[in-house]
């Protein structure tokens, strides 16, 4: 796999604009790349690899506590989420922005919004740490990426002003006699993914195959989950110390006509347990996401990303909320604020 040490700042020098074409044909090419981590990146991805270890080793009724049913963030037991209809065996930590209870958002019935329920402080200092540090990753990336598709520099970025950057913290157990299934076949439905494991591994990633269909997740009929499951090429990323590994999810692929696809993964449990940060460089919950080619199709994120996560937990009390108050119908006055 192939690793790139990104600049100090990025702008249209030379330099970064092959830099850039390198990154999208390395995509094109293998559906992922690495970046290296400075030694204070690694510090900090460490810390917070740290900090998981250390909440994932409580009980199950102390993590159940910190649920929340007004954003997604939280804790989310083993089983709970579904790949095609099968349960994946991985604890996940999410973490949505945090929002307080007193903003005009949460105030004014916005669906996924509100705080974190942190367990502690000193979690929460390290994630918002890690979470700094990979957002910084994910704006220079998405710079040299425009340059490398032949765009303004900042085509991108503009959509992530005020991101709705999130972070999945996901611990998967041991292997048993009867599952090796981590998470099942699936794309990820944000725009950039940006990811951190420990040393043990378990992620493989299904490469572009000329010729093969890959469907636009962002479309209800046309869900990815279990898509290739057993069919070859899958590609085991070994873990190395130091490095991200990056790769693109739908709304790249969407606002590229598919010429960057969005990369399949999956997991599968090892013979000890394994910690995995999964980073998604987002745009802004209120924007709406049209293809750099133009045309008239587009995807308001901020919708796109309540009926991805109310589909994947549809029994979760953030969901139950939603549709109990109505919050969906607040997502059409967020798209037209005439209404």
């Amino acid at each position: 796999m192939r690793t790139f040490e990104l600049p100090a700042s990025v702008g249209a020098t030379t330099a970064d604009r092959v830099l850039g074409r390198q990154l999208v044909r390395t995509w094109e090419d293998d559906g992922i790349f690495q970046v290296a981590a400075t030694a204070e990146q690694a510090r900090i991805t460490g810390e917070a690899i740290a900090e998981s270890r250390r909440f994932f080793a409580r009980s199950l009724p102390e993590k159940t506590k910190f649920v929340s049913d007004l954003t997604y963030s939280g804790y989310i037991a083993s089983g709970e989420e579904m790949t095609a209809g099968e349960a994946d065996f991985s604890e996940i930590f999410t973490v949505c922005p945090d929002i307080p209870l007193t903003d005009p958002r949460v105030t004014g019935g916005w669906p996924c919004h509100g705080p974190v329920p942190w367990p502690d402080e000193d979690y929460r200092t390290a994630m918002t740490a890690h979470l700094r540090e990979v957002g910084d990753i994910g704006e220079k990336l998405l710079q040299l990426v425009a340059l490398g598709l032949g765009v303004e520099i900042d085509r991108l970025t503009r959509l992530t002003r005020e991101g709705w950057h999130h972070m999945r913290v996901l611990r998967f157990p041991a292997r048993s006699a009867t599952t090796e299934r981590g998470i099942g076949a699936h794309t990820d439905y944000g725009l950039l993914v940006i990811a951190a494991q420990d040393d043990v591994g378990g992620l493989f990633v299904r490469p572009p195959v000329p010729g093969e269909l890959r469907n636009r997740n962002w479309l209800p009929e046309e869900s990815t989950a279990g898509m290739y499951q057993d069919d070859e090429p899958w590609h085991y990323v070994e873990p190395e110390p130091g490095v991200f590994t990056v790769f693109p999810g739908d709304i790249l692929q969407f606002l590229t006509g598919g010429r960057l696809l969005s990369t399949p993964h999956k997991v599968r449990l090892a013979t000890r347990e394994r910690y995995t940060l999964a980073y998604f460089h987002e745009p802004s919950f209120g924007t709406t996401v049209r293809p750099l080619a133009g045309g008239a199709e587009a995807i308001h994120y901020g919708t796109h990303f309540t009926n991805m996560f109310t589909r994947c937990y549809p029994d979760r009390v953030t969901t139950r909320r939603i549709e109990r108050e109505g919050r969906l119908a607040v997502l059409d006055r967020i798209r037209n604020p005439s209404l």
